[in-house]
């Protein structure tokens, strides 16, 4: 028996984006032990996880173990990139959004890989001190570094708090695809990805759906938890990119 007196450490690695997510899902069931969670009143079960992906854009890129389908993860990939949903915060609905509190950092992350390759300075900040400490919702993601080793560009990413079932695979996917962006602003590969979560957890009331991923996931072949990415989503993505804009100007009509 797991003593929860313990926070587990766990580590896998996986070739493709849904490989290490799927062993970071096996390895929470297996390893993780409830604890409370007294700020939404409820219990979790929680690791402390780092799941490391070797070939972040090897197929198959698509895990069917998340909540969504092509046009939620096309929204989240534009919201973390292109910050489509950033004037909520303008305009006080929202504390944050991760691109809001990244994006006037990408110059120096540029400028810094492009002046020293194998710089370990290339850090983006997202927490932010006075906001994040007085807040009932701070943000998740703490920061994002990236480093460039081999002619490719890695990235390691820090999150205190990770919703294994709920939000672990968009956050990755979305960062990965940021990442893949820098890569060819600075003409180089994509190097690996590390995803490291402090408290990588389930919620109590979302346990039955952490067992349902995990018994597809131990009894199913690949093809039965994962999509390609390419020539395949990527089209239900592109397919989608009209009404999420047209939700985005509507929502940006409405008077505050």
């Amino acid at each position: 028996m797991m003593d929860n007196r313990i926070m587990p450490e766990c580590v896998v690695y996986g070739q493709t984006l849904p490989d290490a997510y799927h062993k970071a899902l096996l390895a929470l069931s297996d390893q993780g032990v409830v604890t409370d969670c007294a700020d939404w009143n409820t219990t979790q079960k929680e690791v402390s996880m780092t799941f490391c992906v070797s070939e972040p854009l090897a197929e198959p890129m698509i895990s069917k173990c998340f909540i969504g389908g092509p046009k939620e993860l096309e929204q989240y990939r534009q919201e973390m990139l292109y910050g489509i949903l950033d004037f909520e915060v303008e305009r006080g609905n929202w504390a944050y959004t991760y691109h809001q509190r990244y994006a006037d950092q990408i110059p120096f992350i540029l400028e810094e890989l492009k002046r020293n390759p194998s710089s370990r300075r290339a850090v983006m900040t997202i927490r932010e001190k006075e906001a994040d400490m007085g807040s009932d919702d701070p943000a998740c993601l703490q920061h994002i570094q990236y480093f460039i080793r081999g002619g490719m560009l890695c990235c390691k990413v820090l999150f205190r708090s990770n919703d294994a079932c709920k939000a672990a695979y968009m956050n990755a996917f979305a960062l990965i695809q940021l990442q893949k962006m820098l890569a060819d602003k600075l003409g180089v590969g994509m190097g690996t990805y590390t995803h490291r979560a402090n408290s990588f957890h389930c919620y109590e009331k979302d346990l039955p759906l952490l067992e349902g991923y995990v018994n597809r996931i131990r009894s199913g072949e690949e093809e039965d938890v994962t999509f390609d990415y390419k020539e395949g989503w990527d089209e239900m993505m592109e397919d989608a990119k009209d009404e999420i804009r047209k939700q985005v100007e509507i929502l940006k009509s409405q008077k505050n």
